[in-house]
């Protein structure tokens, strides 16, 4: 939060607190007031604003002006006598209060610097303008404002606000003095430089505990295109940092001894096992149950436990259809512990697909993109969806989306949706590419890459990976693989059953 002469501003909640009275501004009002904060004294011009403000928007400067004036008015704030903003004439605006971090409430400040046992606490220091040109800075703050705003969307990672993050603006920055001040865990730093008529963003993650970088990238663009890549740009930095802090968490949860790990640690844990591997499910499954026993209320440890569950909807005639109700029952749990964890919501969507239920399937699997776009697992599992639903090239569109995302996310489940689709659109080749990326081949993998060689008459290649399949389970039918893959239209299940049947594969 901050101090901006008498008003206390939290922009988290676009919430204004004067005088005793809280006054509710709308997101582009106080996007607006914090512009004018972070630049105090300085007059800003309609362009600026309009750059800033209304970045992406094709709008007139009669925005600006209408957003001014309604500004001055919820603060009662008056044009010829100002006390918070001033007019410059023919120039713009000028915030001419003054500006300070709000540290006057210890409870308020605790509560923002001590994260939830499950969260890890993350800062984005303001990114460097490095292209000597002041006017520029609306454009690194523009960057470091949505990384804030889009971390913050991830339930999992206590993110400290703008107001937090924005007392090291221009300032030279000891990395990790200011973790130890934040009380973060993580650290983002970045730089914007224009080359030319190319921009360049260098971002970096600091796991401050053990004081060294875990990521760094390099993202280089046009000029002329800068705004319309931004939103992607952001949305890949954003998940990449999410993947990374994961991965990290999930390096320290192996160092701990098992005797010292909480219900959190388990779940990362559990997440990082090799789930298609008999072994590594069934450590997982036993993680994430002491995770539930530790803490009965915990959301993610039941979507992980309905996911383990449906990944064993197979193991045999008996207990199959046993195994996917519990699948179902643990994610509609899940949803109901925490409305607000996107993941909850796309487990169980893909578990509804699974189950047939395709319109509910659709509904979860949307709202879970809805509650966090930048969230690579979220449009994963909506293209696995859609995979069944029969709309394979939307559910290509969403697969590539996830990699866009995260250009690290390379989960054996989502190649096996990408090679689905494809030999759903008689596009072979390119599903054995999608196959071919899965670096432990199970059984199921190897018996697609079979069906796929079929289809392009590579008859040795197909006997190859059918031969493969087979010394890996010996009792493979395709009757009982293709209830595994519960196609809604019956035209694309059987399309998929004569392929296998091609390679050689028993019924």
């Amino acid at each position: 939060m901050l101090r901006v002469a008498d008003l206390r501003v939290d922009p988290a909640l676009d919430e204004v607190r004067k005088d005793g009275q809280t006054i509710k501004l709308g997101p582009k009002t106080m996007q607006l007031l914090m512009c004018l904060a972070d630049r105090a004294g300085e007059v800003l011009s309609v362009d600026d604003l309009l750059n800033h403000v209304w970045k992406g928007v094709v709008v007139s400067p009669d925005s600006v002006y209408a957003a001014v004036a309604a500004l001055r008015r919820q603060l009662d704030d008056d044009p010829k006598k100002p006390k918070y903003i001033a007019n410059v004439v023919r120039r713009g605006y000028r915030l001419i209060a003054p500006v300070s971090p709000w540290v006057d409430a210890p409870a308020a400040v605790t509560a923002e610097l001590t994260p939830a046992p499950d969260q890890r606490s993350i800062a984005v220091l303001p990114f460097v303008n490095l292209s000597g040109d002041p006017a520029q800075e609306y454009f690194s703050d523009g960057i470091t404002w949505d990384i804030i705003t889009e971390l913050a969307r991830w339930r999992r990672l206590a993110v400290r606000s703008r107001s937090s993050s924005f007392r090291y603006r221009g300032a030279a920055v000891d990395t990790l003095q200011a973790a130890r001040e934040l009380n973060v865990s993580f650290i983002v730093e970045g730089s914007v430089r224009r080359i030319g008529e190319r921009i360049r963003i260098n971002v970096q993650l600091i796991d401050t505990e053990i004081g060294s970088q875990i990521w760094t990238e390099k993202f280089d663009r046009k000029r002329e295109q800068i705004f319309k890549v931004q939103d992607r740009v952001v949305q890949t930095i954003v998940s990449t940092l999410v993947g990374r802090v994961e991965a990290s968490d999930t390096e320290r949860a192996r160092r701990k001894p098992p005797t010292s790990l909480a219900a959190h640690d388990y779940v990362l844990r559990a997440n990082a096992l090799p789930w298609d591997e008999p072994a590594g499910a069934s450590e997982a499954i036993s993680l994430v149950e002491k995770a539930i026993e530790l803490d009965p209320a915990y959301a993610m440890a039941y979507a992980l436990l309905a996911a383990l569950s449906y990944s064993r909807w197979d193991d045999g005639p008996r207990g199959s259809e046993a195994a996917l109700e519990k699948a179902y029952l643990l994610a509609k749990r899940a949803v109901e512990l925490d409305d607000g964890e996107s993941t909850c919501h796309a487990i169980l969507g893909h578990v509804c697909a699974l189950r047939g239920s395709f319109d509910l399937a659709l509904h979860y699997c949307r709202r879970a993109v809805q509650l966090n776009p930048s969230n690579q697992w979220n449009a994963g599992d909506f293209g696995s969806t859609l995979t069944y639903r029969g709309e394979f090239e939307e559910a290509l569109t969403w697969l590539s989306k996830a990699r866009e995302i995260d250009p690290y996310f390379d989960e054996p489940w989502f190649w096996r949706a990408a090679g689905l689709c494809c030999m759903s659109l008689d596009r072979y080749e390119e599903a054995l590419s999608n196959l071919g990326r899965v670096q432990v081949q199970a059984y199921p993998y190897a018996a697609l890459i079979a069906a796929c060689h079929a289809r392009l008459g590579e008859a040795d290649r197909a006997n190859r990976a059918r031969i493969d399949c087979l010394a890996q389970k010996p009792d493979f039918s395709i009757a009982r693989f293709m209830r595994r893959e519960p196609f809604r239209f019956q035209p694309d299940a059987d399309k998929l059953a004569a392929s296998l049947r091609m390679a050689g594969l028993p019924d």
